[in-house]
């Protein structure tokens, strides 16, 4: 049974804006050419309080730890945690373990946050009493190719109407991108479950949420994400998305939401779709024509470019399908 909590010891609502420190934690994982940007991002808040910044170097094949120990070696701010598992989940309780301030702040390698993110997001847990706040995943692509990706992953039809990729108003909501926890609400539930690779965020909004805590959304807490460069590494991502989905759902049946039912469904439709009327009578293809020409006016609604446009509907039916192959093959095995 997940644990309740009522009143937060420790929490940041008790103390004063000047006292509130916080712990930013990244798990660091092959990012050697964006984890000083993403660091000197964090450095350069305009967040009055003390901050400490806690990264859990996995076991990369570049330089990240060689960049990270030069980062360290100038500030001593920057602290360095072993991750042998190289896995997100056990590299974000080790960073959190390492912790000493009663707000943790979850970043990434390769994300970059705004100057006013730390202050903004403090501000907001103060304002809600949420035990998470968090914003949008801003995707933003420097290939032509990222940027279509970009284009997909900020949209209702690329991605469904999650708050945080295509934006909304202030408010209650089920997830966000990262987050800005309350320590104490973090430690209550047993912090990120080390049995997901993926869906860490999902599960664990899930567990805070059923603990009686907020989770709020705020667009203006906006984090620059780089898209997969290429669509094979795009169709990877979204059907690990998919499996991991899928196991959040066995795990915790209150998660299940229709929308992530959509991309299994359109995988079965379309394949259901293209045997019969192969087999049986040109009839049957209209289903799939119709998913087609649904890329079609997606991709022309969603492109700004001409090129855009043509390179969105792969884009959109990579992402649809793939999540929705990972969702469909999700062994009952996976986050036992």
């Amino acid at each position: 049974m997940t644990p309740t909590f009522d009143q937060l010891s420790g929490s940041p609502l008790n103390q004063r804006p000047s006292e509130q420190g916080v712990s930013v934690v990244l798990p660091v994982l092959n990012e050697e050419f964006y984890l000083a940007q993403s660091i000197e991002a964090i450095i350069s808040q305009d967040f009055l309080g003390p901050i400490e910044i806690i990264l859990a170097l996995g076991p990369s094949n570049d330089q990240t730890n060689s960049v990270a120990q030069a980062l360290a070696t100038k500030d001593s701010r920057i602290i360095l945690v072993e991750n042998p598992s190289g896995r997100t989940a056990v590299g974000l309780n080790l960073a959190i373990k390492q912790s000493r301030f009663p707000i943790i702040l979850r970043v990434d390698g390769h994300a970059q946050i705004p100057n006013n993110y730390i202050s903004m997001a403090v501000s907001l847990l103060n304002e809600t009493g949420a035990v998470n706040v968090g914003g949008i995943m801003a995707a933003q692509g420097a290939t032509p190719f990222e940027r279509g990706v970009a284009r997909a992953m900020r949209s209702p039809l690329g991605v469904g109407a999650a708050s945080f990729h295509t934006g909304g108003s202030a408010g209650p909501t089920d997830t966000v991108y990262l987050g800005c926890f309350v320590k104490s609400a973090l430690l209550k539930v047993g912090g990120f479950d080390e049995s997901f690779t993926r869906a860490q965020d999902w599960e664990l909004n899930f567990r805070l949420r059923e603990a009686g805590g907020l989770i709020y959304f705020d667009p203006r807490l906006e984090v620059t994400y780089r898209p997969r460069p290429t669509l094979r590494a795009l169709a990877k991502q979204y059907f690990e998305y998919g499996r991991w989905r899928h196991a959040v759902m066995r795990r915790h049946r209150g998660t299940v939401n229709l929308r992530y039912l959509a991309p299994p469904l359109s995988l079965l439709g379309t394949l259901l779709s293209l045997i019969t009327g192969i087999s049986i009578s040109s009839i049957f293809l209209i289903p799939a024509g119709i998913y087609g020409a649904f890329l079609v006016v997606s991709s022309l609604m969603i492109g700004r470019t001409f090129f855009e446009r043509l390179r969105l509907p792969a884009i959109l039916f990579t992402m649809h399908m793939s999540w929705g192959a990972g969702f469909l093959t999700s062994p009952k095995t996976l986050a036992r």
